[in-house]
């Protein structure tokens, strides 16, 4: 990628693909597949339904770039579009999730083997406890935690007020501390 194409906005190349550009389209395509895929994934569980959800997504932003208002960055803009299409998708049809091991953990070097396996475990843990929570909590936890968005955001995403957030929040963040207690992890890490 040249210079220029990395430092154009993604809000340039929006206004640039409503009026037709391809080249845009593709460049967003580049900067967002990769996190629009892992959020479809964490919400259906299916790298199938993902990787058609996700493509989905980009023909969306063609479609409807002219009527972008940047109310809202165009990151958040695009995972509203993928939640919906993942909603819409799991409602159609259901498929047999994929293990959901393939977390991205990375091992300290300083850490001993047994320390390692424990991070492991716990991270483990966690994960399937998110997995267990409802559709609703599981949700806010993932963008707020994997994808880094803020309560503003979020709620921009799921189409909901900054007070349902909060609260979403607090109940997921405190059925998992329940969770942890109860399987003997303790809130520290490892």
């Amino acid at each position: 990628m040249s210079g220029a194409a990395e430092q154009t906005s993604d809000a340039v190349l929006v206004a640039r693909t409503a009026r037709g550009d391809r080249a845009a389209l593709r460049l967003l395509f580049m900067r967002h597949h990769t996190r629009v895929f892992r959020f479809v994934m964490r919400q259906t569980g299916s790298e199938t339904m993902a990787d058609e959800i996700a493509n989905e997504v980009f023909l969306e932003v063609w479609r409807q770039a002219p009527r972008f208002e940047a109310r809202s960055q165009v990151s958040t803009w695009l995972l509203g579009i993928a939640r919906f299409k993942a909603l819409s998708a799991l409602r159609k049809r259901r498929e047999s999730a994929l293990d959901e091991g393939q977390a991205e953990a990375i091992a300290d070097s300083a850490d001993t083997p047994e320390v390692t396996t424990m991070k492991d475990d716990k991270a483990a843990a966690l994960r399937s406890f998110v997995n267990a929570l409802s559709e609703e909590h599981r949700t806010v936890v993932d963008l707020a935690y994997y994808h880094g968005k803020s309560v503003t955001e979020i709620g921009e995403i799921l189409s909901v007020p900054v007070a349902t957030v909060k609260t979403r929040m607090f109940y997921a963040r405190k059925k998992l501390g329940e969770a942890l207690q109860a399987a003997g992890y303790d809130r520290g890490w490892p």
